[in-house]
């Protein structure tokens, strides 16, 4: 053995491999399976009239689609309160990316958005110093974020109510996309 590994033969790791490859095409056949059930589940008509601040002025849900079929809301950890002067880390991570995919997404008649809690002004200071010109919105005064499940009130951060009742949130906000369609498209 070198290390914790087993030297074999040519002939034998190629046996090896192609039944490890077996295995990785079965996965591939299970998580196929899954993402069709995930595309089947039923869908909510979202009824609530939600209105964001953002670089267009005050916008509805409605109107963040922008024309396009499919609209895709990246819920970015960004706290209102004053001792938050960045936004999430891991989402500012993510956020890296955001710009050169919406193109892509884009072209596929989907708008991709960020929505936080925090207020425009905090918003648009951090997302000029990090670059980024993906459109990033506040739902600051609103229950989008509670709504949708990725925002909480204190006495809801140690109960599971995050990922659709399964986790303890451990804090007011988490990370969180949720993906719609327009109702006449």
């Amino acid at each position: 053995m070198t290390g914790q590994h087993t030297v074999v033969s040519h002939e034998d790791w190629l046996e090896a491999r192609r039944a490890l490859l077996r295995e990785e095409k079965e996965l591939t056949r299970l998580r196929d399976e899954l993402s069709r059930q995930r595309r089947a589940l039923p869908w909510e008509r979202v009824k609530k009239e939600y209105v964001f601040a953002g670089p267009n002025g005050r916008e509805t849900l409605a109107q963040l689609f922008d024309g396009r079929s499919q609209l895709v809301v990246y819920h970015f950890m960004f706290d209102p309160e004053e001792e938050w002067d960045e936004a999430c880390k891991h989402c500012s991570f993510w956020a890296d990316n955001f710009n050169p995919v919406i193109v892509h997404l884009n072209a596929r008649d989907v708008t991709m958005v960020a929505v936080s809690r925090a207020q425009l002004d905090k918003i648009n200071r951090y997302q000029h110093r990090m670059g980024w010109s993906f459109k990033w919105l506040s739902s600051y005064d609103t229950d989008f974020n509670y709504d949708f499940g990725v925002s909480f009130r204190a006495d809801e951060q140690d109960s599971p109510v995050y990922n659709v009742g399964t986790l303890a949130p451990g804090r007011a906000d988490r990370e969180g996309v949720s993906v719609g369609r327009r109702a006449d498209a």
